[in-house]
């Protein structure tokens, strides 16, 4: 057996192509439509008629005057609808367990989830107050006590199944069955990450920014995908994502992002693509993967992020 243990979690269950396409179809429908119910129903009572519904729905119903943390819950919800059926799919057509999408080990590693919440959480603050520092005018003082402890439950209670959902399809389940197509771990990290990014390409931020901001969001899939093969295990990954997440949700926000929220700071800033992207990219994640690698004593590194898969159970067998 290599020692990409995580990509070969995969072979616990049943791997034929058309077990891939009906849970991907499965995950789409509860992602993008069952998922989205509860904001559909919503945004049409709130609507004056039909057509101020569909007109609506071009600005993804942020026109209606939906409160803003309710918004997001009903947001979230459609994540929730897609992590479900991701699941469903893992167990009932691949018939394998959950925690085969998650780590390696033979019990999930909380502990790393929660170490990779604090860390990623405490990084992102400080960046942002070395900001805030740097630029005192660029931020708006927004605390209002009630949204902003409401803003705090939704944040900590539902923003984990979002980014759950993306780390589970992205650096577990089209990892693993990409790596298994391959039979080597570099093709699922490169096209894991990439696709990632492209993920986000509808967001907003393109729109404001322009297309250079999704090496942005592809830099972070690598981030995550690195972390998840060397450490053979999403529980790091899926820490830091929703760390990442709830303190753009908590501390700060802009009225051009995806998540516009109650958050304690406005930026008013005009952004652009220089150091905010640089920095991350060329910087903190590095660093971040040399802390971590330090931290958990990481080794072979060609062999986790470019090894070839084998099939632990069978390693004749051709799939």
């Amino acid at each position: 057996m290599s020692k990409t243990g995580f990509i070969e979690m995969a072979f616990e269950g049943r791997n034929e192509w058309w077990r891939y396409i009906a849970t991907l179809f499965l995950v789409f429908m509860g992602w993008q439509f069952i998922g989205v119910i509860p904001l559909f129903v919503f945004s049409y009572m709130k609507a004056d008629s039909l057509q101020d519904w569909i007109d609506a729905a071009e600005s993804a119903f942020l026109g209606l005057g939906i409160d803003s943390n309710l918004y997001l819950l009903l947001i979230i919800f459609s994540f929730i609808g897609g992590l479900v059926f991701l699941v469903l799919g893992v167990r009932a057509i691949h018939h394998r367990s959950l925690k085969s999408l998650v780590s390696s080990r033979k019990t999930i590693d909380w502990n790393r989830i929660l170490f990779g919440f604090a860390f990623w959480f405490l990084v992102s603050v400080i960046l942002i107050f070395l900001d805030y520092l740097a630029h005192p005018d660029d931020f708006l003082n927004n605390f209002k006590l009630v949204p902003f402890v409401i803003l705090v439950v939704v944040s900590l209670v539902f923003i984990p199944f979002q980014t759950s959902f993306e780390e589970l399809l992205f650096r577990g389940y089209l990892m693993q069955g990409i790596g298994l197509l391959f039979k080597n771990a570099w093709a699922p990290l490169f096209l894991t990450s990439v696709g990632f990014g492209l993920l986000h390409a509808f967001n907003p931020e393109v729109e404001k920014l322009g297309p250079m901001i999704l090496l942005y969001y592809i830099g972070t899939g690598f981030l995550f995908g690195i972390i998840t093969l060397m450490d053979q295990g999403t529980e790091l990954a899926l820490g830091m994502h929703a760390a990442n997440n709830i303190v753009a949700a908590m501390i700060v926000t802009v009225d051009w992002a995806v998540f516009q929220t109650d958050a304690l700071l406005i930026d008013q800033s005009e952004p652009s693509l220089g150091v905010e992207m640089l920095l991350p990219l060329l910087i903190v994640y590095p660093l971040a993967v040399f802390f971590l690698s330090r931290k958990y004593r990481w080794r072979d590194w060609k062999q986790r992020l470019a090894g070839r898969i084998d099939n632990p159970i069978n390693p004749s067998e051709e799939r």
